[in-house]
């Protein structure tokens, strides 16, 4: 997955840096507020993939004395950054920028410029977004469709680029319809008002990706289901008689760790003790491949455990 998440976020960068650059290009040509808010959006997503890009790397770095529980959790904090970025300046600027130009409004020169621009930027957002979508068709469960897959996902590298791809793709509408209103009725505040129209698109996103961001950073626990499996595994095995407490927490898009109180059957050796516990971890481990710590809490033992003959 850490592979799938990589080609994601490396084919925005690229594609979002092209795009950046044309955009600027045209937006000094024909002074549309628009082109110039979806410069600003384009380079606000390339550098947004670069600190995603450093996340990844920074959450694969090994446990150390001072980080005993590794560190997967910069990939949340990185994203959060993502977020507030996303907000702050891309949200912001584009804003600003579409009131200055309702404010003082000026006609675009040279307008098909942009129409070619766009389309342009058209095609390559298409082209990332389609890496993107098709990693989370690869991904997600048979029942459940992107959006399900969004608010369950433990990875935002994944679908922080989804989003700003399509967050994207819509606010080239906006710029278009902006830009065609704005010459067809020969009311060059039109194209400011896309640029805001860009902008709170942009704000919005960001307000969701902090939401989804927040709960991981925080420490969410593991998908629901993957909880429930565990649990009955647990059960399944032939010296547990109940099972208590059940807390896991995501450190990682692939790191989960499970503490577990488990209530053993009366009369166990030593022996079978030690081998129950070994088994009911690899169970557990079969069940969810990402849970890489397990900490099993033994109910009382006094009376349940059998003296091992001394020989």
């Amino acid at each position: 997955m850490e592979s799938g998440s990589k080609k994601v976020v490396i084919a925005a960068i690229f594609g979002n840096l092209a795009i950046a650059a044309g955009k600027f290009v045209v937006a000094a040509f024909t002074g549309s507020s628009a082109m110039l808010s979806e410069g600003i959006h384009s380079v606000v997503d390339t550098g947004n993939g670069v600190l995603m890009l450093h996340g990844i790397g920074e959450s694969q770095k090994p446990a150390d004395a001072r980080y005993p529980f590794g560190r997967g959790k910069e990939l949340y904090f990185w994203a959060l950054i993502v977020a507030i970025s996303i907000f702050a300046v891309g949200g912001g600027m584009s804003v600003y920028e579409g009131i200055l130009h309702i404010i003082h409004p000026v006609s675009i020169e040279n307008p098909v410029w942009n129409y070619w621009m766009l389309g342009f930027a058209t095609f390559f957002e298409s082209l990332s977004l389609r890496v993107a979508i098709k990693e989370v068709l690869r991904i997600k469960r048979k029942d459940e469709n992107v959006f399900q897959f969004i608010r369950r996902s433990k990875d935002p590298s994944t679908y922080t680029i989804v989003l700003e791809d399509a967050a994207a793709m819509l606010g080239l509408i906006f710029a278009f319809a902006g830009i065609l209103l704005g010459q067809l009725l020969h009311q060059p505040w039109i194209d400011g008002a896309a640029s805001v129209a860009i902008g709170l698109l942009l704000m919005a996103v960001a307000a969701f990706l902090t939401v989804e961001t927040k709960g991981l950073l925080v420490g969410e626990s593991a998908d629901p289901a993957q909880v429930e499996a565990i649990k009955r595994t647990v059960l399944a095995d032939p010296e547990i008689e109940t099972v208590g407490e059940l807390l896991t927490m995501q450190l990682g898009p692939h790191d989960v760790l499970v503490n577990i109180e488990v209530n053993f059957k009366p009369g166990l050796s030593v022996v079978a003790l030690d081998a129950a516990l070994d088994r009911i971890e690899r169970d557990m481990r079969a069940v969810n491949s990402d849970i890489k710590r397990v900490f099993i809490e033994a109910g009382s033992l006094r009376g349940k455990v059998a003296d091992t003959p001394s020989s």
